[in-house]
């Protein structure tokens, strides 16, 4: 197998090559080539040290990227390329980042410290350079299956983002995860605490997006209880109303699952009703059956949403975008002209259009018997 890589790719390869220097595309990029995805970017890594990659591309702008990690940027036609020397990594102290790293020059020893086979991978730009895989990453592949190169433990504990990166891409690609990964991560889901919060939410908010979301979510909770443990109050929460077939948590999944992928929709539905268990209180019918009411959860919901968002140093629009939804997802939506006309005044027209949409995802998540008239009534 084979990949095809951007010209400026192989200008860079083929400089190296031609100094007597190993070179290939590494990682990420490959993976998504076999997946017939585009890549974002495109890693280059090699046997020359970072200051023979300096000398050799002095013609060119080169910016000292991470050169402590070997790594420089090459700039061919106003875009960088990072470059990384091969190299092995030292002690993790800090379960994140090695605390020393030695440059090395055989790329077996560089794909063996990486963290997923999937991502093990290299390729030349010579005809006769196939891509290198040692870990068994191109079946993986084909499989869709997210598995640890070497002991998944020794991957998490060397660093703990891992942890979440694995659900991102289960989530993403729509893979599952190999069984002893998968052990792993919930053995090891504490040393998320260990992660700076803006590392977390940059991967939760991929893995939130994702089109396998829900059964990643669904299957590592207790991760996600990590960094969010405001979820676990909504974990087996009986709702006790005929709208409800769901517990409070696997509506919260269903809702998700019932809209679209964008990250401030798939937010609000995580959080709409977080705040149900706090106020939930219970009335004795004269059947003696019990009936469950929830009264002012948004409220509580958008105060517990917007504290996690804070918690996580989310950006301003998606704070205001989600708490905002989040508190008007149990209004009735106005079916008049002159109501559409001054709801439109107060919110906006984006977000009523969101508003409708979460509207929908919320009624879809609820009792099947009842979903009809009442999607039939947002549609009029």
């Amino acid at each position: 197998m084979k990949i095809n890589v951007p010209e400026e790719v192989k200008t860079i390869l083929k400089r190296l090559n031609s100094h007597g220097f190993s070179a290939y595309v590494v990682g990420g990029c490959v993976r998504d080539k076999i997946l017939n995805r585009e890549p974002q970017d495109w890693d280059i890594s090699c046997s020359a040290m970072p200051e023979q990659v300096k000398e050799i591309f002095h013609d060119m702008g080169v910016i000292e990227t991470g050169i402590k990690h070997g790594t420089v940027s090459v700039i061919i036609n106003h875009k960088p390329y990072e470059v990384t020397t091969f190299r092995c990594d030292g002690e993790y102290k800090d379960n994140r980042r090695p605390d020393t790293v030695t440059f090395v020059s055989d790329i077996s020893i560089d794909l063996s410290r990486r963290d997923f086979t999937i991502n093990a991978l290299a390729c030349g730009c010579e005809d006769s350079n196939e891509i290198i895989d040692l870990f068994g990453g191109i079946d993986d592949i084909k499989n869709g299956i997210v598995r640890c190169v070497g002991e998944p433990e020794k991957r998490f504990s060397e660093d703990a983002l891992r942890i979440l990166r694995a659900l991102r891409f289960a989530s993403v690609l729509g893979f599952n995860i190999d069984k002893k990964t998968s052990m792993a991560i919930h053995k090891q889901r504490a040393l998320l605490k260990k992660i700076s919060v803006e590392r977390i939410m940059s991967e939760f908010k991929q893995l939130i997006c994702g089109m396998d979301a829900v059964s990643i979510i669904r299957e590592f909770r207790d991760v996600i209880e990590v960094f969010i443990p405001e979820v676990a109050s909504m974990f087996g929460f009986s709702q006790n109303t005929p709208y409800h077939c769901y517990d409070v948590w696997e509506h919260t999944l269903h809702s998700i699952d019932n809209i679209e992928p964008v990250v401030d929709l798939r937010f609000t539905m995580l959080f709409h009703d977080i705040g149900k268990p706090e106020v939930y209180s219970e009335e004795i019918l004269e059947s003696g059956d019990t009936l469950g009411h929830f009264y002012a959860h948004e409220k509580y919901s958008k105060e517990i949403s917007a504290k996690v968002l804070n918690r996580l140093k989310s950006d301003n629009l998606l704070l205001h975008n989600v708490k905002n939804l989040v508190r008007m997802h149990g209004d009735q939506i106005p079916l008049s002209k002159p109501a559409i006309k001054r709801k439109l005044n107060k919110i906006g027209i984006e977000l009523f259009r969101k508003l409708l949409k979460v509207k929908r995802a919320d009624i879809l998540a609820q009792s099947p018997g009842l979903v009809d008239e009442r999607i039939n009534a947002l549609k009029d």
